[in-house]
């Protein structure tokens, strides 16, 4: 009998350090609960002169631009619908950020995940989970570099990947999929856009938990979850958002195309 393994205590929220003091950030799938939306929150407590963020949800996207605009100022503060699967849509984010002063930072956070066996999975399935997944985060990168290339910014680019882009778990081969290709974006087209000083790199998460998977999630799932985590808990969003602003900051100057695993997944 596998013995369980102790939930170790949440640490304390880490205190700005002012690492996006003036730049323009853009992110993707920034409304909901969870990394998105903790991404965003830590991206202004960092300095950013403004965030725009994009979600498909309009209700939710009003509701987070009016509570941000009432803590950090309305002028640090833009909304706009954006289905990443839709070029015209990536633009328009693109050409809010250009209103602001040109995107220094892109953090592609857009996905859809889903389980189903690959003997049940239907091409729409597989399709939906790829285009919104790999396909969003290329428009993204493509988009978001180009402006970098055209306003001579030395940007950063931080997409977020999965440890499934690693390691294998039934029902989720679309996404795993989608996962590793978002890894294998990453690596090469930081090769692409070096030459311009435009850096790109990926998180990896594993678990983070928030209010949505508590509500799609069976607790005893849940649990076992937990237990494959040598800290015996989920990562807070939050310290998920914690890695990517390290990403986007210049204590990262000299890292790019590179992976890395926010995870306490044990061997």
């Amino acid at each position: 009998m596998t013995a369980t393994r102790p939930e170790q205590p949440t640490p304390a929220y880490v205190p700005p350090h002012d690492l996006l003091r003036d730049k323009v950030v853009a992110v993707t799938a920034g409304a909901g609960a969870g990394i998105g939306a903790a991404v965003v929150r830590r991206v202004l407590e960092e300095g950013a002169k403004a965030v725009v963020f994009s979600d498909t949800h309009e209700r939710r996207l009003a509701e987070a631009e009016a509570a941000l605009a009432e803590e950090f100022g309305a002028d640090r503060v833009r909304q706009l619908v954006c289905d990443v699967t839709q070029e015209s849509d990536v633009q328009a984010m693109l050409d809010v950020a250009d209103e602001l002063g040109g995107v220094d930072v892109m953090i592609n956070n857009a996905g859809l995940g889903g389980t189903t066996s690959v003997l049940e999975m239907t091409d729409e399935q597989w399709l939906k989970v790829l285009d919104i997944t790999l396909n969003g985060a290329f428009r993204c990168v493509r988009g978001a570099g180009q402006r970098m290339v055209a306003n001579g910014t030395r940007g950063v680019i931080v997409n977020n990947a999965s440890v499934i882009g690693w390691r294998a778990q039934e029902g989720q081969a679309h996404y795993a999929a989608a996962k590793a290709g978002v890894m294998a974006l990453t690596r090469c087209s930081a090769l692409d856009l070096a030459p311009h000083g435009i850096r790109v790199n990926a998180v990896s998460p594993s678990l983070a938990m928030h209010p949505f998977l508590e509500k799609v999630t069976s607790p005893e799932l849940l649990h076992e979850l937990k237990q494959r985590e040598a800290f015996g808990r989920a990562a807070e969003p939050w310290e998920i958002a914690n890695v990517m602003v390290f990403l986007a900051s210049d204590y990262s100057s000299y890292l790019t195309g590179e992976v890395v695993s926010v995870s306490s997944q044990h061997a």
